[in-house]
């Protein structure tokens, strides 16, 4: 492949659309081999900007401002990272002849609930859990009742947990309801969900370009309200269980094509395995990869977007713990112990430049074995604080 060189008119582009500490890691993957960055968002100073050689914020889903920073900058590779994007924006910029990664069809599916449940589901045939969708309170309260208690109740766009819950009966419907609302995307239309009674869940990173699709070591992350407190790699499954998710990843990413990483999430019940959702981008669980692995997931993501080769080492087993903020602030500070830095652990603060009570603000990391990585993760995130 031929490197070019930053800020020259024949400069390779990637534009970030999503800025925040995921997009960040993309960022500097990228400015490592020369590429040149453009980071979209829609709050100044956001983690990606920090890092870009250049930032804007604005309305990502305006789909006239979208395409207007698009042409703009001319970018190489457009790499959605969050899901509240104007799809439209995508498949004009790619018929205009941009490189949307994976692809615009792909970006459409993945980031509505509905849209990837049904291509897995129906199209594909993969085994999941039994779902409706409903856009009204009554509607909700019949899915229910049709469904079974208890049910888990999405948005069909969200991220990070937000709007997500539990009806453990009917007399929880209409808080769930509410909690829906709380969106960071599109709450018009939810998701209601079989519980599933896993043994646990999984994160299976599953990277693909033109040389070929490669694996992750399976991730088990605990959540809470949706959003992840603490992952580790490698997951512990049995080899059955790793190979149907390994299939199925495979199956729903060559089904959606292109290039780049995928976060697939499973459900897994003794050896079934049950496809969740999908991200076509880096997954959040996926930061562990940052201590365990030659190449992180944001490493490989650049790689498969480059369309150079897959491969990399796994170092060994780790976990990562997410610190979420305490206090709001316009300024804020954290408080990290000396000792959370060793050989074999640090903390990455992601830089944001406001603090709200659950705002995800730093992870902890650490390599050595899966408990004790565990522990030790969990311990430094306890000893953390924010001003």
């Amino acid at each position: 492949m031929t490197f070019t060189t930053t800020l020259q008119k024949d400069a390779i582009k990637i534009m970030l659309l999503g800025s925040g500490e995921l997009g960040k890691e993309v960022a500097i993957e990228a400015q490592r081999l020369g590429i040149e960055v453009i980071a979209v968002d829609k709050y100044e100073n956001a983690p990606a900007h920090l890092v870009a050689n250049r930032s804007y914020a604005i309305d990502m889903q305006d789909q006239e401002a979208v395409l207007a920073v698009i042409e703009k900058e001319q970018p190489t590779y457009i790499l959605p990272e969050v899901e509240a994007i104007s799809i439209a924006a995508l498949f004009e910029a790619e018929a205009r002849g941009f490189h949307v990664i994976p692809n615009a069809e792909a970006v459409n599916k993945t980031m509505h609930r509905k849209n990837i449940r049904v291509f897995a589901a129906e199209e594909l045939g993969l085994k999941t859990s039994g779902y409706e969708f409903v856009t009204t309170l009554e509607g909700l309260k019949e899915a229910g009742d049709r469904i079974g208690f208890p049910c888990v109740i999405k948005p069909v766009m969200s991220s990070s947990g937000h709007g997500q819950s539990i009806a453990r009966t009917a007399d929880d419907i209409a808080e769930s309801w509410e909690i829906a609302k709380e969106a960071r995307g599109d709450a018009s239309e939810l998701i209601v969900e079989e519980f599933v009674p896993f043994d646990y869940e999984i994160t299976l990173l599953t990277v693909r370009n033109e040389t070929g699709t490669t694996f992750c070591e399976a991730i088990g992350h605990d959540q809470k309200d949706g959003d992840f407190i603490l992952s580790w790699q490698p997951m512990q499954m049995s080899p059955e269980a790793l190979k149907k998710a390994q299939e199925i990843a495979k199956a729903v990413t060559d089904g959606l094509g292109g290039r780049g990483i995928f976060g697939v999430e499973f459900f897994v019940k003794d050896d079934e395995v049950y496809f969740s959702e999908l991200s076509p981008r880096p997954h959040d669980t996926g930061m562990v990869t940052l201590i365990t692995q030659s190449q992180s997931q944001f490493a490989l993501h650049v790689r498969a977007v480059l369309g150079l080769p897959l491969d990399f080492t796994f170092y060994g087993s780790g976990a990562c713990g997410a610190y979420k903020a305490k206090n709001e602030s316009h300024n804020p500070t954290l408080e990290v112990p000396d000792n959370a830095f060793t050989k074999d652990s640090f903390v990455r603060v992601f830089g944001k430049p406001e603090s709200h009570v659950g705002r995800r603000m730093a992870v902890s990391l650490v390599l050595d074995e899966v408990e004790e990585a565990k522990r030790r993760a969990t311990q430094i995130v306890e000893n953390i604080s924010d001003n």
